[in-house]
């Protein structure tokens, strides 16, 4: 499995968790959240929006244009800060975010 078809599938599973975590939206942030020059857009987005809004679908993005990727991706670390207060099981998803950066 090439590196593009492997990330796809990764990502297809994260949009997956949070779906079932209730964590994927269909209504985007304002517009403005996405100006923000804080790392994981900290100060206009919870981590989950960052996720689904800007992680995964600028990936795609990138991956669809065939542009060529970061040369290193280290966001489980921050996945597994910024969800430890989440009251339901989020080890799905810093397992899949893991699992992503691996590819790096």
């Amino acid at each position: 499995m090439t590196k593009h078809a492997a990330l796809t599938v990764i990502l297809d599973d994260l949009q997956t968790e949070l779906e079932k975590q209730g964590l994927w939206t269909t209504q985007p942030p304002t517009p403005a959240a996405f100006e923000s020059e804080t790392p994981f857009f900290a100060d206009t987005m919870d981590f989950s929006q960052w996720l689904q809004w800007v992680f995964v679908a600028r990936f795609r993005a990138m991956m669809d244009a065939g542009v060529p990727l970061p040369a290193s991706c280290d966001v489980a670390p921050m996945a597994e800060e910024a969800l430890k207060e989440m009251e339901r099981d989020m080890s799905e998803i810093i397992s899949l975010l893991k699992a992503f950066d691996e590819h790096f």
